[in-house]
């Protein structure tokens, strides 16, 4: 009997359900940071701009490595790079869910935190690339339902499921089970044949481009994150924007001459392409809510994080059940039309979330609602979007655009947090240029928790900021009508 080849390789389930919990393990366990963060500060005995920084540092390591990453698999193997990005799962966990308490657990969270996002980069883009290349049919529609069920829901049941565990088994638990699903997952995509895309001739890896666009995204999330520590205007803070600065501008030198560059600058020529991409990045942005959400609701109301993730089960179940909608709306509408409802109803959701003057009870009521909302905005945007940017793609560029289309969704969801969780903590930790609003609003209740309530107002009010933007980039750039397909 002849051996399995990539060439006779079916895909099967055990294999795409391998492949789904490596994408759990980024999706579910790695962001239930958003919920636990005040329990992980507590017993890490980490400061809370030092955990804004680790929060939102394993998507933003993602977004950098994702694209660049994309490429290699094709390169060097799809099923190495899966199986890659397992070890940084199970490294990444480790360290997060063994951290000891002071300065010595503060480099093992960051560390980890990278590792995870490592681990994301390395998962997502390989990953969908074997389902497309062992996957056919109506057989490839349902893997990719299930991979999109994983990193859509993982998402949404995040902040739910590290509530219960933080508050039943303790949040380093969360992690220590991450690792051993990701070992799981290993095992079971082992033995899978390897899978590459045919050599391309005189292809060299962009090393001068990933490193000078690596320094300059990290180089703007410590000047977001830190700015309010640090001080605005301070020396270290100005020389983080100018690093940022001239390193951008290195980035955009080097790739606008470079073939074998990881983003290409052309793509964006395509008006619909760009503000597909645009708005999914401003739209993931608004992420932020959930973080400034559970910090209100447990600092600010004194709910523990089981209580106040059980909020944001409306935004897993509408997700999970509306985003067919999503695809049945772009069917009939085109893009532009659910694009713009689904962005209407995350402006929404953040509006319901604003009032934070009201009573912890009536607020509770509104947050329920708010993260329903929030889901479905999503599910109506997620397949419309993702249609009209990849439908506007040249076939010889289709990987790099659907790579920049998906790190669009790691950095959008890394700044929006890192930004929310500035604005709150800086607010929160010293409100006194903010307390002209209790002149314009009457916070009712417990007036103790002021300076919670006033930062997360001025927190969601950026979110909201971001949300008009989105909305703005896709009126400008999206047609109207059913098809938005490149000629």
């Amino acid at each position: 009997m002849n051996p399995t080849t990539a060439e006779t390789y079916q895909g099967n389930d055990r294999l795409l359900y391998g492949i789904i919990l490596g994408v759990l393990a980024f999706w579910l366990f790695a962001q239930t940071t958003l919920n636990i963060v005040p329990a992980m500060a507590a017993d890490l005995q980490l400061e809370q701009s030092f955990m804004n920084i680790a929060v939102s540092i394993t998507a933003l390591f993602s977004g950098i490595f994702i694209v660049v990453i994309g490429g290699l698999a094709d390169w060097v193997g799809r099923v190495k790079m899966v199986q890659l990005g397992f070890v940084f799962s199970i490294i990444g966990s480790l360290l997060v869910g063994l951290a000891p308490s002071g300065p010595l657990g503060g480099t093992s969270l960051m560390l980890g935190r990278i590792c995870q996002g490592l681990s994301g980069a390395f998962i997502m883009p390989a990953s969908l690339a074997l389902v497309k290349a062992y996957w056919s049919g109506e057989q490839r529609q349902r893997a990719i339902s299930l991979w999109s069920m994983g990193s859509w829901g993982g998402s949404g049941f995040a902040a739910l499921f590290g509530g219960l565990m933080a508050q039943n088994v303790g949040w380093r638990w969360i992690f220590i089970i991450a690792a051993i699903v990701s070992l799981i997952g290993m095992l079971m995509v082992r033995g899978t044949p390897e899978s590459k895309a045919p050599p391309k001739p005189g292809y060299k890896f962009d090393l001068m481009g990933v490193l000078t666009f690596m320094v300059t995204m990290v180089a703007l999330q410590i000047f977001a994150t830190q700015g309010s520590k640090l001080g605005w205007t301070s020396p270290a803070a100005l020389g983080l924007l100018a690093t940022a600065i001239v390193f951008g501008l290195s980035f955009y030198k080097i790739e606008s001459n470079n073939a074998n560059a990881f983003v290409q600058f052309r793509l964006f020529k395509n008006l619909t392409y760009t503000g597909a991409t645009i708005s999914n990045l401003l739209l993931n942005a608004t992420a932020g809510i959930i973080l400034v959400a559970m910090l209100l609701l447990q600092q600010g109301g004194s709910m523990t994080a089981q209580k106040a993730g059980l909020l944001t089960i409306g935004y897993a179940i509408t997700i999970l059940a509306f985003i067919r909608v999503g695809e049945k709306m772009l069917q009939r509408f085109g893009p532009r039309k659910p694009m713009l409802w689904g962005c209407y109803i995350v402006g929404l959701s953040i509006v319901l979330l604003m009032p934070t003057n009201l009573m912890l009870g009536s607020y509770t009521v509104l947050a329920v609602i708010s993260f329903a909302l929030f889901g479905l905005g999503l599910a109506f945007y997620a397949t419309p979007s993702t249609d009209a940017a990849l439908s506007n793609l040249p076939e010889d560029q289709a990987g790099a655009g659907a790579g920049i289309y998906k790190m669009a969704s790691s950095l959008g969801a890394s700044f929006g947090v890192a930004i929310s969780s500035t604005i709150y903590t800086a607010i929160a930790g010293s409100n006194d240029s903010v307390n002209w609003i209790e002149g314009v609003i009457t916070f009712v209740g417990n007036q103790e928790n002021l300076a919670s309530r006033e930062a997360a107002l001025f927190a969601l009010a950026a979110n909201l900021v971001m949300l008009l933007a989105a909305i703005l980039s896709i009126v400008i750039t999206v047609p109207k009508g059913k098809s938005t397909e490149r000629k």
